[in-house]
């Protein structure tokens, strides 16, 4: 039977090799130039984006109309009652499908996108993408109090990093394309071409701006929305009306809406904080199967649809009957408080679904609530629908910190301009509240949770880890800075770089100059070559690194001093230069170390439960051992030990050992962090080479190199 497998296996893997081959190949013999192959992809993407996202759409109605039809008589077509099986059942079928694939499982929601995009160069497994359709329109369809943003934009995502792959595409060219597909699947969702653009941007690539990211963003998000509008329509999902034109005198009370409305997120992901952390440490760790928990609480939300039945699902038709005054002001605040309490509760049990549609609904409420209070006790008469909609925004900016999409993704969604002056007002207040008391957007926080610390794109503690000294560097390539410029023009186009240092008599680097000093004068060039000289042309404006820094610290000053190399000294002499390192040799690096990781953190999972307390050899020369912490390293962080660099070995997972006073024998695992001090009761789980790991093994002796 597995001999089976495995030959199916391998035709199939053999069969997708020569498939994809052949689709690269065909896509190359167009000789399209690059910008228009980049354009076409983009399309290609959006257009597929677009697709998934309305099937999956479609699926979730299907579903709903399926569990939820209603009579004319307003009961449900298997019987009133039998509504509150349908979340549970729901449910219970996640739950069984974690329980199957429990890995494939974990990588749900918008951060493993970024972090995909960040740290894998825009890698989504197809089953990851495949198990991350059928979940979340199981969890919406059968009544979970979720929306469909977060999946649609993985789903998106996913299948732009398929298609990205299939073309034989670069690393860098996949992380656009996978931040182009999770954009436009978040437009053809929404119908929000632009929404999709800067969700992308302040999300997925939390704010890593470049044009061709941008060209590529555009275009695949307008290509989705043309699926999306021919499929679905282009109606509004929201139906209002503005009877008023909106009192600038009033203005004020957009702000306090706000300021209510940044407190009202705030307190959100604060719960759901405490809501995950209550499931992950304390409740599904115990030994009631996940399965059933997951039941229960699909059993707590189909009690609570059966009173109150806007709370199932993505909760558009309740938002639209609070824009539409159809309920009454303390429906409305019940409503409010089941999405705020059910949400967290149904995400960190297991559920499958986002947080997009639940911030509009709460928003909705939010500033239903403050309008009629103000128009109760003051007698203001101000029109609810515009305050509703900017609830809408300023939550969903709130909760999800991202002002400019939220703004665009209400102005596009309901297509009226007359309010967006206060929306922008009321969503800046709220998002920036938020990130004052985070100290940042909460996915950034996520992420930074889970041990990654991800900023413009990069996971800055790799770098931090890896010193110059442990990086090849390239030759220096000087001349004079007496040198005409004739001469200089001649060095320049024989250098591979776009820069040369000019030093002095003495050898001494005074300064730099690069392409963009030569511009300018490149028309004016035979009239002035025999007058200007290097000296001329050199930017004094630069800086150098030492071997003892580490590569993030390298990699900001190149974008400080807008270079591409940066000349290196020794550390024990200012005047003795060891060469240049290059932006291109540090993301090279980063790269490196990011497969690493993605390996290591792998083989550790599967390590987790296993003793090595003799070398367990894995390979041929390679093996892995437990190492206790001795008294030369208690207290030293990963950073200060240096152990890759001194002694060639990977440092797996470091397991710490419970207290002697806890009723659990199992260790603690911690996953390696530069900045991680050695206690005493640390076990670190060693890789690498027979050699290097005897070094550690000889004893004390022995570890006082370290």
């Amino acid at each position: 039977m597995k001999a089976n497998k495995k030959k199916l296996l391998l035709k199939y893997f053999i069969k997708s090799r020569q498939f994809k081959r052949a689709l690269q190949k065909k896509f190359s013999q167009l000789a399209l130039p690059d910008y228009t192959s980049f354009s076409i992809l983009s399309v290609i993407i959006g257009i597929a984006a677009g697709f998934s996202a309305v099937l999956f759409h479609k699926s979730i109605e299907l579903l709903n109309i399926l569990f939820f039809g209603q009579s004319a008589e307003g009961f449900y077509f298997l019987g009133a009652t039998s509504v509150i099986l349908l979340p549970a059942l729901g449910m219970f079928i996640q739950g069984i499908m974690i329980l199957l694939a429990p890995d494939v499982a974990k990588k749900k929601g918008v951060t493993e996108v970024i972090k995909a995009v960040t740290l894998r160069g825009g890698y989504i497994p197809l089953r990851t993408t495949i198990f991350n359709f059928i979940a979340p329109v199981i969890c919406i369809g059968s009544g979970g109090t979720l929306g469909p943003e977060g999946p649609a934009a993985q789903l998106g995502g996913g299948v732009a990093s398929k298609l990205s792959n299939l073309f034989g595409l670069s690393d860098v060219r996949i992380r656009i394309f996978t931040a182009a597909g999770t954009g436009a699947a978040i437009a053809a969702i929404f119908n929000t071409p632009l929404g999709g653009v800067f969700f992308a941007l302040e999300i997925v690539l939390l704010s890593d701006f470049h044009a061709p990211t941008l060209a590529a963003l555009i275009l695949a998000t307008v290509a989705a929305s043309a699926v999306s509008r021919i499929i679905l329509g282009n109606e509004s999902v929201f139906l209002f009306s503005i009877e008023n034109s909106i009192d600038f005198s009033n203005l004020y009370l957009y702000a306090i809406l706000g300021l209510i409305a940044g407190a009202v997120s705030l307190f959100f992901i604060k719960y759901s904080n405490r809501i995950q952390y209550l499931f992950r440490k304390k409740i599904l760790t115990g030994s009631v199967p996940q399965w059933l928990i997951m039941t229960f609480v699909g059993l707590v939300i189909g009690v609570c649809g059966f009173f109150f039945k806007g709370i199932f699902g993505i909760g558009y038709d309740a938002i639209n009957e609070i824009l539409s005054n159809k309920l009454a002001w303390y429906t409305v605040i019940v409503l409010i408080g089941l999405k705020f309490i059910l949400v967290p509760i149904t995400l960190h049990s297991g559920g499958f679904g986002g947080l997009f549609a639940p911030s509009l609904f709460i928003g909705a409420g939010t500033g239903y609530i403050f309008t009629y209070v103000i128009n109760s006790i003051w007698n203001l008469n101000l029109d609810p629908t515009t305050m509703i909609l900017v609830g809408m925004g300023a939550v969903l900016g709130g909760i999800n910190t991202i002002p400019i999409s939220a703004i665009l993704i209400i102005f596009e969604m309901t297509q009226n301009y007359s309010f967006i002056l206060p929306l922008m007002l009321a969503v800046i207040i709220s998002t920036m509240l938020v990130q004052i008391a985070l100290g940042g957007s909460v996915h950034s926080r996520h992420l930074e949770s889970e041990g990654y610390r991800i900023t413009e794109g990069r996971e800055v503690n790799l770098l931090k880890s890896i010193l110059v000294s442990e990086v090849e560097l390239e030759k220096i390539i000087t001349i004079s800075e007496v040198s005409t410029l004739p001469q200089l023009m001649a060095k320049l186009i024989e250098t591979p770089g776009n820069s040369l240092f000019t030093v002095d008599t003495s050898n001494k680097i005074t300064g730099v100059i690069t392409l963009e000093e030569l511009r300018p004068i490149i028309t004016e060039y035979e009239n002035i070559k025999e007058v200007l000289i290097a000296r001329d042309l050199t930017n004094p404006e630069f800086t150098i690194v030492k071997t003892r820094d580490d590569l993030d610290f390298v990699f900001n000053l190149f974008g400080k001093f807008n270079l591409d190399q940066l000349p290196v000294y020794a550390p024990e002499d200012d005047n003795k230069i060891l060469g240049v390192i290059t932006r291109q040799k540090v993301i090279s690096v980063y790269n490196e170390e990011s497969l690493k990781i993605d390996i290591k953190s792998g083989l550790a999972k599967e390590l987790k439960t296993l003793n090595f307390a003799e070398a367990s050899e894995i390979a041929d020369g390679y093996s892995i051992i437990e190492y206790q912490a001795v008294p030369n390293i208690i207290g030293k962080s990963l950073k200060e030990l240096r152990l890759r660099n001194k002694f060639g070995v990977e440092v797996l997972m470091i397991k710490k050992r419970k207290d002697f006073y806890s009723d659990k024998t199992d260790p603690i695992i911690y996953t390696p962090d530069p900045e991680y001090k050695i206690k005493e009761t640390d076990t670190l789980v060693l890789f690498g080479s027979n050699e290097n790991l005897n070094r550690l093994k000889v004893g004390d002796a022995e570890s006082r190199h370290i």
